[in-house]
């Protein structure tokens, strides 16, 4: 199969950080960053997206001066289109828009007017565009105060403020998982022309009623460390967001341990509803996982013997340790989109019980190897 390659702008925000991570588990998909600061001349712009078959645009200005917001916006669209002319291309455009387009608003009327530049440039030059009409988008990554209210009510409950409501309405939510995988199939599937495409969300929720449910959710998880009900997909979603907001420390449990001649016994997990723990027995020095997962909630717990639990963002260095030991029974929840091992660090043998918020599929595994310690 011919190797794709895709353009991206925007690649470090919030989307584009989250398709350029989706992409890099494509074997037939070269990823092309294209820099922000490339706008500034058409000639670097014109030589970052030569070659590309597809240029997802994602950069953009959301926050800020009406009249900045408004300019910026149109002038990176402008430059886009400019530098497909001047290079005799026509690759496959596919621009971010959202539901607020054409509101009475810089933002709105700038994804507006942006549309119209890119229909009018595939029109003329026979070129496939796909113009994605987008919900409120929420995920881990997301800038509080910025990106989402999601982000923002998470960011506030995790440090223990109190999230006000400014405006009580329904609100149309996607979640970035599902609108990366629209992306790519739109990435794989050129329109004919240009195509406006309405994508989806998943759940329509009124903000005090997405309030209630992150703020049960910081009840369970920090005053009964109970793992919440998750009852269909959109609470899974939102619990792993939640979860992604948390401090190092938050994560991490230390139960009561109740002694008396026969041993010791400490609940491992509560749960509000079902999931699977599993056991495993390491020998000294041997190293489990080296992957990470895009959707599955997991907890470890070592019961006996010493180990360094070890995580990494995918697309980051820094790497967290845990060394925890079974004198002191700790959890440790591992983020989405961590890569994340477990080393046996003792002279024993180690056991450990891990929890999963769903039943392992063969079929569908969820599961993407990665090295946590790069060497």
């Amino acid at each position: 199969m011919k190797e794709l390659s895709v353009g991206i702008t925007g690649y470090t925000g919030f989307i584009g950080s989250h398709l350029v991570d989706r992409l890099s588990r494509e074997s037939t998909i070269r990823v092309v960053p294209i820099d922000d600061e490339l706008f500034s001349s058409v000639e670097q712009l014109k030589q970052a997206v030569a070659g590309c078959d597809c240029v997802v645009h994602l950069a953009g200005m959301n926050r800020g001066k009406e009249e900045d917001i408004y300019s910026t916006n149109i002038d990176l669209a402008k430059a886009l289109v400019s530098s497909f002319e001047g290079n005799g291309q026509s690759p496959h455009l596919i621009f971010s828009s959202s539901i607020l387009a054409g509101t009475d608003s810089a933002f709105g009327r700038s994804k507006k007017e942006s549309c119209r530049i890119f229909e009018e440039w595939a029109k003329k030059n026979k070129a496939p565009a796909s113009l994605l009409t987008i919900p409120n988008v929420f995920g881990d990554r997301g800038k509080p105060f910025y990106n989402s209210v999601v982000a923002t009510f998470c960011h506030q409950l995790a440090r223990g403020e109190k999230p006000k409501i400014i405006q009580d309405r329904e609100v149309e939510f996607i979640y970035i998982n599902d609108l990366i995988e629209t992306m790519i199939s739109a990435i794989r599937k050129p329109p004919k022309g240009a195509n406006n495409y309405r994508i989806k969300g998943k759940k329509k929720i009124a903000v005090s009623a997405l309030l209630s449910i992150l703020e049960r959710f910081r009840d369970q998880v920090f005053d009964h460390k109970v793992v919440p009900s998750l009852s269909e997909p959109f609470l899974v979603d939102l619990y792993n967001v939640f979860l992604s907001y948390l401090e190092e420390k938050d994560r991490t449990y230390q139960p009561k341990i109740n002694s008396d001649e026969r041993g010791r016994l400490f609940e491992i997990i509560k749960l509000a509803q079902g999931g699977q723990v599993f056991f495993s027995t390491s020998r000294p020095g041997v190293i489990r996982g080296n992957h990470y997962h895009a959707r599955k909630i997991e907890r470890f717990c070592v019961v006996k013997g010493k180990a360094a639990i070890r995580l990494r963002r995918i697309g980051t260095d820094k790497i967290i340790e845990h060394m925890v030991d079974s004198d002191q029974p700790s959890f440790i929840d591992i983020p989405i989109f961590h890569a994340h091992h477990i080393e046996n660090t003792g002279e024993g043998e180690l056991e450990t019980l891990f929890w999963c918020n769903e039943l392992f599929d063969p079929n569908d595994t969820d599961t993407y190897p990665e090295e946590v310690v790069i060497s």
